[in-house]
């Protein structure tokens, strides 16, 4: 959900990502081409020669090329993986010094592994902590970043629940867009680490600040009359929208957004705080519950970015059923997702009891909390 570098393609990098692959020899078919390719640009063990980084160019460590074809072809995957590091330096450096595909841009990798796939030659994973983009292949996945991908239906199916009743109840529009935004926010998520595309980056990244400023509106226009609009706050937040989505597309720097989100969320911890301690004390266990579960997230979110490297060695190590308690970055996505959702229902609950409505926390199937709103008892 939040983030980690992932520049576009520039201009230069997706010209070597499309250029088009070397002719083969007369008389050679481009089957073998492309059914060999793979494990010369990606191999990390096994029959395959292995490609390593000395002195900023990639050189043969083991392994003699073959003749003909294949042996053109390797020429070719050299002369291309020299090019990028060329462009790009010598930084970096995979497991044991391998030039694995993390070392290429992702549109040299896609570029490659999508002519494969065409051809029914391979199908794919790219395993990932945060955004940073790691490779490696598998015969059994095709979908990258899978557990980053799945943990976000907690911030697609149960804010939609949310919204439908908030339209059931009659409530004010302004909390069905607060469940509706956090949907979103989820399927912005779930299309990026499911892509791994720079577009869907932003679809992941933007509408949380968005989502953000709803929260924010809700939670300072929780005392006033019914149906009223504060169209001051309105423009201020706008505005504010605009100014962070127009800078980001402009800089793309991970810092700036993480700024901003962080000015919103501070907030709306400190409005929460004013509630329970001044307005409605009793409200302190819902209130400090989903910032609790929410800062856990993030707390989580900063350790699978420190040990990200060590986390992935050690998932290499355990059986699956361990493994999956170690991805972080989807239990960011779910703590973040379940805080946010309680947020709402905080937020709900401070407006219905202002409204004097009666309002009452109910578990669906005794698992997931929601709200239920009755109409206030009518005077005799």
């Amino acid at each position: 959900m939040t983030t980690a570098p992932f520049n576009p393609p520039s201009r230069d990098r997706g010209n070597i990502a499309q250029s088009p692959p070397s002719a083969p020899p007369a008389g050679r078919s481009e089957g073998p081409r492309a059914s060999s390719r793979l494990p010369r640009l990606f191999s990390r063990g096994g029959a395959g020669p292995r490609l390593r980084r000395r002195g900023g160019a990639a050189e043969e460590a083991e392994g003699a090329e073959p003749a003909g074809a294949a042996g053109v072809t390797a020429a070719a995957d050299r002369a291309r993986l020299r090019g990028e590091q060329q462009r790009h330096g010598p930084g970096g450096g995979g497991p044991s010094g391998l030039l694995g595909p993390h070392h290429l841009h992702p549109g040299l990798v896609r570029g490659e592994l999508r002519r494969l796939l065409l051809r029914g030659r391979v199908l794919w994973s790219l395993p990932c902590q945060g955004k940073s983009f790691h490779a490696q292949f598998t015969e059994a996945q095709v979908i990258p970043c899978h557990w980053n991908t799945l943990s976000n239906l907690i911030m697609i199916l149960p804010p939609i629940y949310g919204a439908i009743q908030t339209v059931k109840d009659g409530l004010e529009k302004r909390y069905t867009a607060s469940y509706l935004a956090i949907t979103v926010v989820g399927l912005g998520s779930w299309c990026f680490h499911m892509t791994l595309q720079y577009e869907m980056q932003l679809l992941d990244e933007l509408p949380m600040i968005y989502s953000c400023c709803i929260f924010v509106y809700c939670m300072f226009e929780s005392f006033k009359t019914k149906n009223t609009v504060n169209y001051h706050l309105i423009f201020i937040l706008v505005l504010f929208s605009l100014i962070v989505t127009t800078v980001y597309l402009k800089v793309k720097e991970p810092i700036f957004h993480q700024v901003m989100y962080g000015l919103l969320v501070f907030a709306l911890v400190l409005r929460s705080i004013y509630i329970v301690t001044w307005v409605y004390p009793w409200l302190r266990g819902l209130g400090y519950t989903s910032l609790g579960i929410f800062l856990m997230g993030f707390f989580l979110w900063n350790v699978d970015n420190i040990f990200c490297d060590s986390l992935r060695r050690f998932r290499t190590k355990v059986p699956p059923f361990v493994g999956v308690f170690t991805q972080l970055h989807a239990w960011w996505h779910i703590l973040t997702g379940l805080g946010s959702y309680l947020h709402v229902l905080f937020s709900l609950y401070t407006r219905t009891l202002f409204l004097r409505y009666r309002p009452k926390v109910k578990f669906l199937l005794g698992m997931w909390p929601t709200i239920l709103v009755e109409p206030p008892k009518k005077d005799i």
